[in-house]
C-alpha cells in the first residue's frame, strides 16, 4: 500500500451496503458496486461521487500517510490496534446530513466534545507512523489558503484539519453547484434515513490502504476498548 489511514467505516449492514451502492466502490470487497439510485435526483447530473468514492465511504480520524520508512503493514497494524485498545468508544445521538460548502455529508450531532478527544488522541497516537511531509505534499494542501493556524497544523502533524480544527464528516458527494446542491440533498436525505444508525456510534479505528490505483481497501479493524 502506498499510504494508510484511520477511518471509521460502518459495520455489515445495511447503512454500509447502502453507502458503497450510492458511492459505487466497496472498500470491504475492495470492488465496484452499483445500488438503488435515489429518487428525485436531478436529470443531467452527470458523476457526483468521483473523488469520495475513490476512498470508500468514511470518516476520517487519521489522513492518508506514507508510512515512516522501515515500517511494513504489519507493524502500522500493530500500532493501530494497540492504540485502538487505549481509546474509548464515542457515542452520538445520530447523523444528519449537511452541506459543508458546497459538498454533501453526513455529519454527527451530540458528541463533539467526545470526537475531538477521539480525534486529537490518535492523530497524536499515530504520529510516530507517518513519513515526514515532502515539498510537494505540503503545496498539494494548498498552505496559501489555509490560516495561520493550520498551516501550524499541517508542520506539526502532517494534516491542517486536526485538534480544534478537526470536523468529522462523512462524504457524500464532490463539490456541487449551488442550483443543484438543494435537490440532491433532499434526494439523499430520503434515500439515506431508513439506514441512518441511531444512535450512531465510532466503536473501532478502521485501518485503510491505498493501493497503487489510488483506491482505498479497508484492511483491518481495532475494537475501541478502553
Amino acid at each position: 500500500m502506498k499510504r494508510y489511514a484511520v477511518y471509521y467505516a460502518p459495520p455489515e449492514g445495511d447503512f454500509a451496503s447502502r453507502a458503497a451502492g450510492w458511492l459505487g466502490w466497496d472498500a470491504v470487497r475492495g470492488e465496484m458496486v452499483s445500488g438503488p439510485k435515489p429518487e428525485g435526483l436531478p436529470d443531467g447530473l452527470g458523476d457526483i461521487t468521483a473523488d469520495p468514492r475513490k476512498y470508500g465511504f468514511h470518516g476520517t480520524i487519521r489522513a492518508p500517510f506514507r508510512p515512516a520508512d522501515g515500517l511494513d503493514r504489519r507493524a502500522v497494524e500493530e500500532a493501530v490496534a494497540a492504540l485502538a485498545a487505549r481509546l474509548a468508544p464515542v457515542t452520538c445521538d445520530g447523523l444528519v446530513l449537511e452541506n459543508l460548502q458546497g459538498f454533501l455529508a453526513l455529519t454527527p450531532a451530540g458528541c463533539e466534545a467526545a470526537l475531538l478527544e477521539l480525534g486529537a488522541a490518535v492523530v497524536e497516537g499515530t504520529d510516530h507512523l507517518r513519513a515526514p511531509l515532502t515539498e510537494a505534499e505540503i503545496a498539494r494542501r494548498r498552505p496559501e489558503r489555509l490560516s495561520p493556524r493550520q498551516r501550524e497544523l499541517l508542520a506539526r502533524w502532517g494534516y491542517p484539519y486536526v485538534m480544534e480544527e478537526f470536523r468529522f464528516h462523512l462524504t457524500l458527494t464532490d463539490r456541487l453547484a449551488a442550483e443543484v446542491a438543494g435537490p440532491v440533498a433532499a434526494a439523499l436525505a430520503a434515500y439515506f434515513a431508513p439506514v441512518l444508525p441511531r444512535p450512531f456510534e465510532i466503536a473501532e479505528l478502521c485501518l485503510f490502504g491505498e493501493d497503487a490505483a489510488g483506491r482505498f481497501h479497508l484492511l483491518s479493524r481495532h475494537a475501541l476498548t478502553g
